[in-house]
């Protein structure tokens, strides 16, 4: 007898879903986004009429359930901070400094919920395409190197997008900069920063839509992805409003550029608190 039979869907190099025959008959059915959340596999035993949800191992859904936790409360905090941060700076509450103070803490949380999210892809149960239906957990691991998995990648550019954020946030406490310097250290990292969240969100479709594009509004997952999706194009126009105009010496449109950061930080606290909902 020859391999089981294997469907692949998904985007270019990515496998974002799985549709294989057990050797023991049946249909399993392996989505990316499904199975690094909530560690479910949707199995159809032979003759039955419809498909069940086959868990993974004890190990697996409790690694998922705290690293799901950590992320989303990170996010969520860091959200609230951020918005607060960029309502100081509308009202004038706070001098530079202060305002520098709460993003750079608001930017630390972003930076947890970050890498937590790159261990929860890391770690989270994998399957074995062709075999029985069912998820396995591997040992747990600190990092990994997966480009070619949509899931990892996505979060990895999240990541490395807070970090960015980071290196911007932490410029903005330097004092006595010239328009030049300031567009360089602070406004030139907050606008690569703010690309890769758009990357990573447009990868988070990529996902859950196996490289179509589509609306499911009674998808948690694409809830998720695209409140999230909405929050970085907000920060991107605020990035975009914050240029210093060296003829002026001032900002494009600090209004839209506060405003943006406020509500963009605002999608990512929601976005938060839809996460904590998606767990095993």
């Amino acid at each position: 007898m020859g391999q089981p039979e294997q469907r692949a869907e998904g985007a270019g190099p990515f496998t974002t879903r799985t549709t294989w025959n057990p050797p023991g008959g049946g249909t399993a059915v392996w989505e990316s986004r499904l199975a690094r959340r909530r560690g479910l596999l949707a199995v159809r035993p032979p003759g039955a009429a419809a498909s069940r949800h086959a868990h993974a191992d004890a190990v697996a859904i409790g690694r998922l359930r705290r690293l799901n936790v950590i992320a989303a409360i990170a996010f969520i905090i860091g959200g609230a901070v951020f918005a607060a941060g960029a309502a100081v700076a509308q009202f004038g509450s706070g001098d530079a400094t202060e305002c520098a103070s709460i993003y750079f803490a608001g930017g630390l949380f972003f930076n947890t919920g970050g890498y937590v999210s790159l261990l929860q892809v890391i770690n989270a149960p994998r399957h074995v395409a062709g075999g029985e239906g069912r998820l396995v957990s591997r040992r747990w691991r600190w990092w990994s190197y997966e480009p070619m998995r949509v899931d990892w990648l996505s979060a990895f550019v999240l990541f490395a997008g807070t970090l960015v954020f980071g290196v911007s946030l932490l410029d903005s406490f330097l004092r006595g900069l010239s328009v030049q310097q300031v567009n360089r250290l602070i406004w030139a990292p907050d606008m690569v920063g703010c690309v890769l969240f758009l990357i990573s969100g447009h990868l988070g479709f990529v996902e859950i839509c196996h490289g179509r594009p589509c609306v499911r509004t009674r998808s948690l997952g694409w809830w998720i992805v695209a409140v999230n999706q909405l929050g970085s194009v907000l920060f991107m126009v605020s990035a975009l409003a914050a240029f210093t105009r060296p003829v002026t010496d001032s900002l494009v449109n600090a209004v839209i550029a506060n405003w943006g950061t406020l509500t963009g930080a605002l999608c990512f606290s929601l976005g938060g608190f839809l996460q904590l909902d998606e767990h095993p």
